[in-house]
C-alpha cells in the first residue's frame, strides 16, 4: 500500500513565500531511492541500464539524480536530445525512441552517436539519407493481435501508431545487414501504468523469442532486448505498489529458460521508465484561493489544468491532502478546481477531504512525471515553477515559473512585453 507523505506546513509555506504557488516539488531522495531499487532489481543482467524517459519529467536538475546512478535517457525528440547533449551525455547513453520522424532529428542522434530505435521498416532509407546507418541499430516490435497486455491509455497493439510487424521486423534486419549493421537490439512497448509483476516479463518472453527467431533465420545477434517503460505507480493510497525486485526476478527467470544457454547470450537488458522513476517523487502545491457553493461546493485553486492535465484528460486519480490537516476527519465533500474556461478543469471531483479554507495549501501527489511536462497555455495561463528538495533538508528553484515575456516571446506585436 502507498503512503502519501505531505511536507510539513512549514516547509510548504516556506518555499510559497519564496518562490509563490502553483509549484512543483520534487524530492530528490525518493528518485534516488527508486534509481537504485531497480539497478538492484536487474543486478543479475551486467550490461542491464535504465534509460530515463525524459518525457516524463524533462528537467536536467532530476535527470542528473538518476545518471549520477549510471541511467541513461531516452530521447523522442529534437529538444530531448539537446538537453541530453548539454547534460554531456553521448553514444550509449542516449536511446532515440522516435516515430515519424523528421530527418533533423535523424541527424542529431546520429551526431550524438546515440541508439536509435526504428519505429517503421520505411524509416530505413529515410535514415540513410539523414545521419546514416550506424552499425548498432534497435527495431520497435508491435506484436498486433497477439494476446499481449493493453490497457486503457496504450490500448490494442493492433491499434496502436508505434512499432513493426514481425514479418517488417525479420525484413528489416536482413536489409539492414546488407547495410553493415552488426548488432542490433529490440524493442517494444504495449501498456502504460501497470502495477502487474507480468507485464515485463511477458514483454521479455517475447522480445527473447522475436531475438532467437531473428538468429536462427539470419544468424544477427540481437545485442539487447529494451522492456521500454510502462511500470506504473499506486495513484490511490489503497493500490499495492509494483513490486520492482519480482519483476527483475521474473524477467531473469526468462532470460535463463530462453536465452542463457545459447549463442545470444550475454544479452543486455534495459528499461525505459519514466513514470516509476519519478512520479512519486514529486507532488504540486497550490493554494486556495476561493471556495464556492451552489449546487456543488467548490475549492478554487491557483492552479490549472495547464499545470497538470491528468486528470481532465484521462479522469486520472491523484491523491490530494491539505497541508497542516492531515489528523482531521476527511468528513466534506468537494470539487477541486481551477480557473480555466472549461468544465474539465477538476483536480478531483466528489474527493472527501477535511474542512477547506481559503488559504489553505492543497498539495496533489504522484505527480513528478507526465504532469509539469504535459503543461500547456490555455487561455494565457502561466505554467509553474519546479523546486528541488534535497536530503539535507535544502531546496532549489530548478525551473521558474513562466511569465507573460515567455507567453509573448514567439509574437512580433507592437506593446506586448
Amino acid at each position: 500500500m502507498s503512503q502519501k507523505h505531505t511536507p510539513d506546513l512549514s516547509l510548504i509555506k516556506r518555499i510559497a513565500d519564496d518562490v509563490g504557488t502553483p509549484f512543483y516539488l520534487y524530492d530528490e531522495s525518493v528518485i534516488d531511492d527508486h534509481a537504485r531499487r531497480l539497478s538492484e532489481a536487474f543486478s543479475w543482467n551486467p550490461g542491464f541500464r535504465e534509460y530515463f524517459a525524459v518525457k516524463a519529467t524533462p528537467n536536467p536538475y532530476v535527470i542528473d539524480i538518476m545518471t549520477r546512478r549510471g541511467c541513461g535517457v531516452d530521447c523522442a525528440s529534437r529538444t530531448e536530445l539537446m538537453l541530453a547533449k548539454a547534460m554531456g551525455l553521448r553514444g550509449e547513453r542516449i536511446m532515440f525512441s522516435s516515430n515519424q520522424t523528421p530527418g533533423c532529428e535523424y541527424r542529431l542522434a546520429r551526431e550524438l552517436d546515440a541508439t536509435i530505435n526504428l519505429d517503421d521498416i520505411s524509416h530505413i532509407d529515410f535514415l540513410r539519407e539523414n545521419g546514416g546507418i550506424p552499425k548498432r541499430l534497435c527495431l520497435r516490435y508491435n506484436p498486433g493481435s497477439t494476446q499481449v497486455a493493453s490497457n486503457f491509455v496504450m490500448g490494442h497493439p493492433q491499434d496502436s501508431k508505434f512499432g513493426m510487424t514481425r514479418a517488417q521486423i525479420h525484413e528489416c534486419v536482413k536489409r539492414l545487414i546488407d547495410l553493415g549493421v552488426e548488432k542490433f537490439g529490440l524493442h517494444a512497448f504495449l501498456i502504460s501504468n501497470c502495477v502487474d509483476t507480468d507485464y515485463y516479463p511477458q514483454i521479455a518472453s517475447l522480445l527473447f523469442g522475436l531475438a532467437l527467431e531473428i538468429y536462427r533465420e539470419t544468424g544477427a545477434i540481437v545485442d539487447f532486448i529494451n522492456l521500454s517503460g510502462g511500470i506504473g505507480v499506486a495513484y490511490h493510497p489503497e493500490e499495492r505498489e509494483a513490486d520492482i525486485g519480482e519483476v527483475g526476478r521474473a524477467v531473469r527467470r526468462d532470460y535463463e529458460r530462453l536465452i542463457k544457454d545459447t549463442p545470444l547470450h550475454p544479452m543486455k537488458v534495459y528499461t525505459e521508465l519514466g513514470r516509476w522513476m519519478t512520479a512519486e517523487s514529486g507532488m504540486l502545491v497550490s493554494k486556495v484561493i476561493h471556495k464556492k457553493d451552489t449546487y456543488k461546493n467548490y475549492i478554487g485553486l491557483d492552479a490549472t489544468a495547464c499545470d497538470l492535465i491528468r486528470p481532465a484528460m484521462y479522469s486520472a486519480y491523484h491523491h490530494i491532502t491539505v497541508a497542516g490537516k492531515a489528523d482531521l476527519p476527511c468528513d466534506h465533500i468537494y470539487d477541486v478546481v481551477g480557473s480555466l474556461c472549461e468544465n474539465n478543469d477538476k483536480f478531483a471531483v466528489d474527493r472527501r477531504l477535511p474542512n477547506i479554507d481559503v488559504g489553505d495549501y492543497i498539495v496533489i501527489h504522484d505527480a513528478g512525471a507526465h504532469c509539469r511536462a504535459m503543461g500547456y497555455n490555455y487561455n494565457g495561463k502561466l505554467r509553474c515553477g519546479e523546486v528541488l528538495f534535497r536530503p539535507d533538508g535544502s531546496y532549489k528553484l530548478i525551473r521558474r515559473h513562466e511569465t507573460p515575456r515567455d507567453y509573448f516571446a514567439t509574437l512580433d506585436y507592437p506593446g506586448l512585453v
